[in-house]
């Protein structure tokens, strides 16, 4: 099996990588087990370094994923199965509304003409977002049930990737399926241009003895999920049975609540005596709106009920940040030991 990754030297992207590579096979159109023998992870940008953890069954190739072209090259094979993470986030896609247009919708749709192009019936696992959700009649909580009223050009595109998703399923031309994501905690390396990126920087920046500035208010609430179980939950739904998914193919993430408050308590209470950098308020009233039009809390029954995997708590992502990166960056690395920045 051929397995491509848009995206793919993203954070979520290299990680969802070697959770492939070390897992060694996928389901592939029929339902059974194949093996990994080939994987393409195609983004923007090649770093200057091969990341760490990839084996010789890797290509790395950089580009434009609006260059249909190149996108149907690399998305092509007997036997394949698509990840398509690729995006211009919420922040940067609200600065300049032709580049999401170009990036978030033609991507989008390369990515699945040249998946309806390649023989078979390829599994495509899209990743969208709760930033679907918005408007003025928001409720408190939002369900898979949940009226679709995106209030962001970044929501917009997601809605519209996840239409075309069902349509393309419906018609046969492949197996979608659609990760509706809450915000993903924590991200490691330099902040992006998405609107939660202070959700990762309210633990990262202290975590490394960097004062933050805070660009919400502290009880501006959100749902989150941890990275590990994030890759759990698009693996998870890659390998669901395609009745069991449904007719709508995107499907909540399980994700858990809190306060911006609630994130810092919980940051000095897993700290304990590491010393941490100082969190500063600086309201950034763009940032504000921008979070006060997202849900605060989500509920995942069909994620339940395919067995997608759900956090415990806020204490465990914490910690799990911090063995894979904070301490990581403290000791040498060990020969089987994968880091990434």
């Amino acid at each position: 099996m051929k397995v491509v990754i848009t995206g793919g030297t993203g954070f979520l992207g290299l990680r969802l990588a070697r959770a492939i590579l070390k897992r060694g096979e996928l389901s592939g159109a029929s339902g059974a087990l194949e093996p990994v023998d080939q994987m393409v992870l195609f983004d923007a940008v090649t770093p200057a370094e091969r990341p760490e953890g990839l084996d010789d069954r890797v290509e790395i190739v950089s580009g434009d994923i609006s260059d249909r072209a190149l996108v149907t090259s690399l998305i092509s094979g007997e036997s394949l199965s698509v990840f398509h993470f690729a995006s211009v986030v919420s922040s940067g896609a609200e600065q300049d509304f032709d580049l999401a247009m170009k990036v978030n919708l033609d991507g989008g749709i390369n990515v699945l003409e040249a998946a309806r192009a390649a023989p078979g019936l390829p599994r495509v696992v899209f990743t969208s977002s709760f930033a679907v959700f918005g408007g003025s009649a928001l409720p408190d909580t939002v369900t898979d049930a949940t009226k679709i009223t995106p209030m962001t050009t970044y929501g917009m595109t997601k809605v519209v990737n996840e239409l075309l998703l069902n349509d393309y399923t419906r018609k046969d031309f492949l197996d979608g399926r659609g990760a509706r994501l809450p915000t993903v905690i924590i991200r490691p390396g330099k902040p992006n241009k998405a609107a939660s990126g202070f959700a990762s920087g309210v633990f990262r920046e202290p975590l490394s003895g960097i004062d933050f500035d805070l660009p919400v208010k502290n009880e501006t609430r959100m749902a989150v999920s941890g990275y590990r179980t994030i890759v759990e939950g698009i693996l998870a739904l890659h390998e669901a049975e395609s009745d069991a998914v449904g007719d709508d193919r995107s499907v909540n993430l399980p994700s858990i609540t809190l306060t911006v408050a609630e994130m810092i308590e919980g940051l000095k209470r897993v700290a304990g005596d590491r010393p941490l950098g100082q969190i500063n308020s600086a309201l950034d009233p763009t940032i504000q709106a921008i979070c006060d039009g997202w849900p605060g809390r989500g509920q995942s029954p069909r994620a339940d009920a395919l067995g997608l995997p759900a956090d415990k708590g806020l204490d465990s992502i914490i910690r799990a940040y911090i063995e894979d990166y904070a301490d990581a960056k403290r000791r040498p690395a060990a020969a089987d030991q994968v880091i990434t920045w």
